[in-house]
């Protein structure tokens, strides 16, 4: 695997920016023939895991995976899709089946003459500090025995079809706990592999000097920082850190860390419910009303706007 450098401290910093939160999940027990519909869903991501049998996913622009027992698939955009039995198989919205409430955000949906299982997960997808990759990111990312990127997953994808499979008291509570998992590791997987080899980010985080940099600013996104203090960090001059920062990344350093900052606020009042007066102390602002001013430029909402949804 091609590994990000400094690999350890980088990619921690970066994935401990990220926010998975489960709105809903569902233990679909299904029979011979079915067709789920998955509506898009903006700031969110599906996951979908095939326990036993088999069943093919289709998007709206036609795109078609085969899934068969102890398949996964993750949809970071929150695409719409289907789940089927088969090409001929009745469709209904997933939101119109009766279900039996499990817990606040579980839920079993039962078809007649059940004899597949399958569980699915909806949940608030932020990347923080590296949101600007989600558009970035495969509509379907499939895992599978032959994912050799992903052999890390066999073992908790084996135990999600075992815990499908048994019946126990708290199932359904234990599978949404692995799939929370399943998706840090396949994102984890994805960036560490380049992300594609779509993103001038990607190639920051491999040139040593510009992750330090970067590294710094994601640990401390509240200092008041200069371009002189982010070179220093780099080991570079000023002017050569100004110039290969912006050529790799597209943007000035100092434009990259109000933005950054900006992504990280959006995640404290979205998510964490933190006040906007807390989250402009917390990123270094001395007062509320030029937090909010940046916050607006930037972001193009105000910040009570995202805190209220």
């Amino acid at each position: 695997m091609d590994q990000i450098a400094p690999s350890s401290d980088l990619m921690s910093e970066l994935l401990l920016g990220m926010r998975l939160r489960g709105l809903q999940y569902r233990r679909i027990h299904v029979g011979s023939s079915f067709g789920f519909a998955f509506r898009e869903k903006t700031g969110c991501a599906y996951f979908h895991f095939m326990a036993t049998g088999k069943a093919a996913l289709r998007t709206e622009d036609g795109v078609r995976e085969t899934l068969a027992a102890g398949n996964a698939v993750f949809l970071p955009q929150g695409s719409a899709h289907q789940i089927v039995s088969d090409p001929t198989a009745s469709v209904q919205d997933i939101e119109h089946y009766d279900v039996a409430p499990l817990s606040e955000t579980l839920y079993a949906v039962t078809t007649p003459e059940p004899q597949s299982i399958f569980f699915s997960g909806c949940m608030e997808f932020d990347l923080g500090g590296l949101q600007g990759l989600v558009p970035l990111m495969p509509e379907i990312m499939k895992i599978d025995a032959t994912s050799q990127r992903y052999l890390e997953l066999m073992p908790i994808l084996t135990a999600m079809e075992q815990e499908a499979c048994s019946g126990r008291v708290g199932d359904a509570g234990i599978l949404a706990r692995l799939a929370d998992v399943v998706m840090t590791v396949i994102v984890r997987g994805w960036v560490e592999c380049g992300c594609g080899n779509s993103s001038a980010f990607v190639t920051a985080l491999r040139e040593p000097r510009l992750s330090r940099a970067i590294l710094a600013l994601h640990r401390q996104p509240g200092r008041d920082w200069s371009v002189a203090e982010l070179a220093a960090e780099s080991g570079l001059s000023r002017s050569v850190f100004a110039k290969r920062f912006q050529e790799t990344i597209g943007v000035t350093p100092l434009r990259y860390a109000g933005e950054l900052r900006m992504r990280i606020a959006r995640t404290w009042l979205a998510y964490d419910k933190i006040s906007i007066e807390r989250v402009a102390d917390r990123l270094g602002y001395t007062s509320q009303a030029a937090f909010s001013r940046a916050y607006k430029r930037i972001v193009g909402v105000s910040p009570g706007y995202s805190r209220r949804t």
